[in-house]
């Protein structure tokens, strides 16, 4: 398929610019039709919801408020009252509008002033939920309430509408997450064609991702998040495939292979790879269907097809801008440097591979260092409280931030999440004394009942975000309305947060079981072994505690907000692990795969363990740590995106990622691998014989046994350093082609060897020395003995493909 596109490839180009555009244009036709379907069936909160939508239709939406505050005088003024009241009558004949409630209005409206007369409000009652509203109705309720604010009158709104329309213009964080990695690539490649490789990629796999989900939502119901989050993932996953394909292929041409077959190569390698890795991260996401929250089915949606266009365009689309490229993927001074001095030898130097060295030197050191740093950063989520942010927890800037603080000021910090207990049967009466003399609670008010409803406000006397609030709740459900007699159920915003953290809470181990055990059985398959899965498991769950760490010292203690400009601490939102043990557990297993498969590739060929983890740490740390870096910048920008959550899953993940990428696949894994020695590539034979054949890896081409009847022979020399000292006790191992261990020796104290050879033929001859680092290479033995002397230099790795 790889010498297919790379051959035709202006037939794949075209083909790909036609579908984007094809798509582009029927999405911008068709529009958006995002509904967020929130439901949480069998919870106290959906009872109270759809009592209240059935007794009152026109004010069952989400509630927001008009706030003001005079910096002197009273709100009571008539000046004040002239300018304020118009407007409120303005907003309430305005589209989407259910109710306007004014202090100004009756004895009721007394309740909305505070006590010192300078902070009021007003009630604005939408007919649908705020998700539900057109931004340009929210839009002109926020223009008409700021009209009438003047020097000394200060007008704020808040609210989950009112939130909606301030966030940030669409497309800001992917912008600046494809700038800080197209920073990352030119510094890593050196050449801006080789940098635009990937960003080509990842807008291609994206755009074609967001616009499919776009048509999408008018057949199945997908959130207005998940575009964010697929774009998020998407970008991530598009860059990297892309980097560890086109990384591979810039090695092959340096090694001295025409360009064609490098790419093949490439992707009969890194792309077999990425297709691995791609449904790993598919997989990770499906996981959040056995939540059986219906929400999360939109999101597994947009981001599984997302990542699915990312991986087809890495292994169809790729391949033919290499073959427009040619040997330009090199940067001018690596053409030079190929034309003058030749083909690279392939060895792998410099810092990844004395880290490499190191690591198998002393891996119990490194291992219980990187142990002891991760153990350090999961400290914090013992104390993860799930929950849901609101307006508190904006920027100070913001309008929403400011009327939730007049609100908190001028009534209470529980009034910005008043409950709704919401009764159709008992006393009545009972239940509202019985409520006014419950401990945490501020005020108590029962509204004029409709068709047989009755509705409660019940104002705590702590914010909505407290525990104490929580604690709250679970007294009046299980306590107040039972014993006064009635049939009444806890509603309000607060509510649906709390039962919605439950419910996610109790569904999590099943979650995180099911996305644990696929990748364990994909893995299974993949790499022959018990043991790699098994501890890609453990590092998961690993990488995740740490990362939660990470999130809740930040955004739950606070540490770091205002450096970040992310507004105050407050709990971790309730969807917020699902979607990030998703991307998470996807991602890990990604940077598994591509470490672990070019073990495996060389394990495959010298049945040496040291030397495949040491040669498939040293050839991958450098690429993964760049994609990691890469997605970190990607993940942070969505710190832009104006959207809390998306915030948090961006903090959250470039954790995520970080420790994952230069702690525990550099460090913690191939420390452990050393450790576990030849056990990491066990597996039973009778599962050997049972598990169908997946192979990372592509098939070893047929290989001539040696003539059995040709005369047996030696391979003979010195293993000497590059000063021509002699080493001692290295490691000298004669294999197949096919990667049989034929002989093993040691060198003598002279540096002298000796292998015997059993027949004429092609043999892999391995030089290892702790030291020194290794040599392998590819000899010819004919009919007579063969000298073949190797030098040895330290901090440098080989490796046979």
């Amino acid at each position: 398929m790889a010498r297919w596109c790379y051959r035709h490839r202006l037939v794949v180009l075209l083909l790909w610019v036609g579908a984007l555009f094809g798509l582009g244009f029927s999405a911008s036709s068709a529009g958006t039709n995002y509904a967020n379907v929130f439901s949480l069936p069998d919870t106290d909160s959906k009872s109270a919801y759809d009592l209240m939508e059935k007794a009152f239709p026109n004010t069952s939406g989400d509630t927001d408020t008009v706030v003001w505050k005079v910096d002197q005088g009273s709100v009571k003024d008539a000046a004040v009252q002239d300018r304020v009241q118009p407007a409120l009558d303005k907003i309430a004949k305005l589209p989407g509008v259910g109710a306007v409630t004014s202090p100004y209005a009756g004895a009721q409206g007394a309740t909305q002033i505070s006590k010192d007369g300078r902070i009021a409000y007003a009630q604005l009652t939408f007919t649908k939920r705020a998700n539900e509203i057109p931004k340009e109705q929210v839009q002109k309720v926020l223009d008409t309430a700021q009209a009438a604010e003047r020097s000394g009158l200060q007008v704020e709104l808040g609210g989950q509408a009112i939130q909606r329309v301030q966030e940030p213009p669409q497309g800001l964080s992917e912008m600046v997450g494809i700038i800080a990695a197209a920073v990352v690539l030119f510094l890593a490649f050196g050449s801006f064609f080789a940098m635009m490789l990937p960003i080509a990629i990842a807008v291609f796999g994206v755009g074609m991702g967001l616009f499919s989900t776009q048509l999408l939502s008018h057949s199945t119901d997908i959130p207005d998040i998940a575009p964010l989050l697929a774009s998020l993932i998407g970008l991530g996953v598009g860059i990297d495939y892309a980097l560890f394909i086109v990384t591979r292929h810039r090695r092959g041409i340096e090694r001295g292979l025409d360009p064609e077959e490098s790419a093949v190569t490439a992707l009969n390698t890194s792309g077999r790879a990425v297709l691995f890795a791609g449904g790993t991260v598919c997989i990770a996401l499906a996981g959040m269907l056995v939540t059986r929250l219906r929400f999360l089915d939109g999101v597994v949606v947009g981001t599984s097809l997302t990542v699915v266009l990312s991986v087809l365009a890495a292994t169809t689309l790729l391949p033919a801008l290499l073959g427009f490229l040619g040997p330009r993927v090199l940067s001018r001074r690596q053409r030079r440097k190929l034309a003058a001095e030749g083909p690279a030898p392939e060895k792998a130097s410099g810092l990844a591979a004395r880290w490499s060295v190191n690591v198998e030197k002393r891996p119990r050191r490194i291992a219980a260092l990187a142990l002891v740093v991760m153990a350090v950063l999961a400290i914090p989520v013992l104390s993860l409280r799930l929950g849901a942010t609101d307006q508190g927890n904006d920027q100070a800037s913001t309008t929403t931030r400011k009327a939730y603080d007049l609100l908190a000021d001028g009534f209470g910090p529980g009034f910005n999440g008043p409950l709704q207990v919401v009764t159709v049967g008992g006393d009545t009466t009972a239940l509202v004394k019985g409520i006014e003399s419950t401990s945490g609670v501020a005020q108590v008010a029962a509204l004029p009942p409709a068709k047989g409803v009755t509705v409660i406000q019940v104002v705590p006397t702590t914010s909505p975000q407290s525990k104490a609030t929580d604690d709250l709740i679970d007294t009046l459900r299980d306590k107040v309305i039972p014993e006064a007699g009635a049939q009444a159920h806890v509603g309000g915003v607060t509510a649906v947060s709390k039962d919605f953290a439950s419910v996610t809470g109790d569904r999590l181990p099943l979650f995180i079981a099911t996305i644990i055990g696929l990748g364990f059985l994909l893995l299974l398959v993949a790499f022959r072994s018990l043991v790699v899965p098994l501890t890609a498991a453990l590092m998961n769950l690993i990488a995740a505690a740490a990362s939660f760490g990470v999130l809740v010292a930040i955004f739950q203690w606070g540490w770091g907000l205002d450096l970040l400009g992310l507004g105050k601490e407050g709990p971790i939102n309730a969807f917020l692990p699902v979607i990030m043990l998703s991307l998470l557990f996807g991602l890990s297993m990604d940077y598994q795969v591509f470490l672990v498969s070019r073990m495996h590739e060389e394990w495959v060929h010298t049945r040496d363990n040291a030397r495949a983890v040491r040669v498939g740490l040293a050839e991958t740390s450098r690429v993964i740590n760049s994609a990691a870096l890469i997605m970190v910048c990607v993940f942070l920008a969505f710190v832009l995106s104006g959207d809390s959550g998306a915030a948090m899953a961006g903090v959250g993940l470039a954790a995520a990622v970080a420790l994952d990428a230069f702690i525990l696949r550099t460090a913690l894994v191939p420390a452990a691998m050393h450790l576990l020695g030849n056990s990491n590539w066990w597996l039973p034979s009778w599962l050997e014989k049972r598990l169908p054949h997946l192979a990372v890896e592509p098939r070893e081409d047929a290989v001539e046994a040696p003539a059995t009847d040709g005369p047996a022979s030696v391979v003979h020399g010195f293993i000497r350093t590059a000063d021509g000292e002699p080493v001692d006790g290295a490691s000298v191992t004669l294999l197949s082609k096919g990667g049989r261990q034929l002989d093993r020796v040691e060198s003598l104290a002279d540096g002298s060897y000796i292998v015997s050879v059993p027949a004429p033929g092609t043999y892999l001859l391995a030089t290892t020395a702790t030291s020194y680092g290794s040599r392998a290479a590819h000899v010819e033995v004919a009919d007579g003995p063969l000298v073949y002397d190797v030098e040895l230099a330290e901090g440098e790795v080989d490796a046979v493909n």
